[in-house]
């Protein structure tokens, strides 16, 4: 397990240094565990093995919207795919896991790990989720930064953006791929509430594909779309410097930063 700074501690370290030295040392300390973390370093072996592997090709993110409900899926069953969370849920559905998986939110892990060290696909992790999953052959730790920008080279971390399709396209870019196609990338929740705020679900979820995936008694943090979409403009700007695109086949999305294509379209 990770070992805690005891709270008294804390905050007369953060009333001595003020707010912002403190948080800078926080994460320099946490760089200095990382980079002697055996699992970390191994992350980053396999993260560069990587590499342009997917050069030149196209790839599909999916998100965890209601529209996947509206969305054939099965027609994704041999392109190179991402899926974030519990994403697993579909898998048995539409007959195939997806290429990659990718969860950042320690929330999330911390209530599916079990699930998710059953995924049989590369698995990128964020390192400070380590302490809830065992370091298997297929897993990649992630480092996530506090700067707001976007990784094209994720050895040096990735920054979440508020959205794991935000790290997923960090990881995609690093990947090599010159199309990324977004699909029940909804951009919208009829929950609401502060961002980031914790919150336990009270009954069925109406925010994703399936009422079960963030059900009853699950613990998540409430959507922050105006940081989502700043993130997104930043992937955009990034993709489309290098002479790759980024479009949203999204059905029904809200988002409004990608070009639109009809999903049908593509096959």
């Amino acid at each position: 397990m990770m070992r805690t700074i005891p709270s008294p501690v804390k905050r007369l370290a953060r009333f001595t240094l003020g707010q912002r030295r403190y948080n800078a040392l926080g994460n320099l300390y946490l760089q200095w565990q990382a980079d002697k973390d055996p699992g970390y370093q191994a992350s980053i072996e396999k993260i560069l093995a990587l590499h342009d592997k997917h050069k030149g090709q196209r790839c599909f993110i999916i998100g965890n919207g209601p529209s996947l409900k509206d969305t054939d899926l099965t027609l994704l069953r041999n392109e190179v795919t991402f899926g974030s969370n519990r994403i697993y849920l579909l898998f048995d559905q539409i007959g195939f896991p997806t290429s990659y998986f990718v969860s950042v939110n320690r929330l999330v892990v911390e209530q599916c790990a079990h699930d998710i060290m059953k995924l049989a696909c590369p698995k990128f992790i964020g390192w400070h989720c380590r302490d809830l999953v065992s370091f298997t052959q297929d897993m990649i730790f992630l480092y996530s930064r506090p700067e707001v920008t976007f990784h094209t080279d994720i050895t040096s971390g990735v920054w979440e953006g508020a959205t794991v399709t935000y790290v997923a396209l960090q990881v995609a870019y690093y990947l090599g791929f010159d199309e990324v196609v977004l699909v029940g990338v909804d951009h919208s929740f009829t929950t609401k509430g502060k961002p980031h705020a914790v919150v336990v679900s009270q009954g069925d979820d109406p925010d994703h594909f399936d009422h079960q995936y963030f059900g009853k008694g699950f613990r998540w943090q409430l959507p922050d779309l105006e940081m989502s979409e700043l993130a997104y403009r930043i992937a955009k700007f990034h993709f489309e410097r290098a002479g790759r695109e980024i479009v949203d086949a999204t059905i029904g999305g809200k988002l409004q930063v990608f070009p639109k294509v009809n999903y049908q379209s593509l096959f």
